[in-house]
């Protein structure tokens, strides 16, 4: 019998909290509820978790503080932020730490479940993948690792990060599509998740500025071009 995914909810709100795990369970989900921050990471560093659902704003520990904390733990758990609030600077601060996904009340179940079933798909697709390596200038990518690597250091990219390189590798000095991007990795090319994928352009640029002889440019009005000598997959 396969083994049920484990799920980590942190809301504040009883009633919803309850709601969720119940019905996440009815889909076949294993789900652990938690009322607070401080509680949902004292849980995360015990168990395993295969996504993690957080309230942004809850009591001792907000969702921000326990994302980062999670993220400086495991790089790879995918996090959705749920939020009552809509304003782009909170929204752009989930995905600067990292989160996966955003999702504002009210919301429907369906929402919900589709969207934890599209994140567990895509890592589930990128696990199941053979090892790509690229080599790009000084650097080595290993696209199943998550690193970019040169002969001085390693480092460690998030899910995130790494998918948004990978796809730039694969098209390494052609333009990639703005759009395909978002709908590959973020699977709605709306607002929010095309300043997401900004910020991850910019951490990359950061990533990758020790070799001069790459850059990722702005293509303007389609999307990103990555500039390497030679790429080699």
């Amino acid at each position: 019998m396969e083994e049920k995914l484990h799920l980590l909810l942190c809301e504040d709100d009883e009633n919803l909290g309850m709601l969720l795990r119940e019905y996440l369970q009815a889909k076949g989900y294993a789900a652990d509820l938690y009322p607070d921050g401080e509680a949902g990471y004292k849980a995360f560093m015990k168990n395993k978790y295969d996504l993690c659902v957080f309230d942004v704003m809850m009591p001792k520990k907000d969702g921000f503080t326990l994302a980062q904390e999670v993220r400086a733990a495991n790089a790879e758990v995918p996090i959705i932020f749920l939020t009552a609030k809509t304003l782009k600077e909170d929204i752009l601060e989930g995905f600067k730490i990292g989160a996966d996904d955003y999702i504002t009340k009210p919301f429907s179940m369906e929402e919900l479940t589709f969207r934890i079933e599209a994140i567990l798909r895509r890592v589930r697709g990128k696990k199941n993948k053979e090892s790509s390596v690229y080599k790009i200038g000084r650097f080595t990518f290993d696209t199943q690792k998550q690193i970019l690597s040169t002969p001085e250091k390693q480092t460690k990219l998030t899910t995130k990060e790494s998918e948004l390189l990978g796809l730039l590798c694969a098209h390494a000095n052609e333009i990639l599509q703005r759009d395909f991007a978002l709908k590959t990795i973020w699977i709605d090319d709306n607002y929010f998740n095309a300043r997401s994928m900004d910020v991850y352009i910019t951490k990359l640029r950061k990533h990758l500025k020790e070799d001069p002889s790459i850059e990722i440019i702005n293509i303007h009005g389609k999307g990103y071009k990555l500039i390497t000598p030679d790429p080699e997959a």
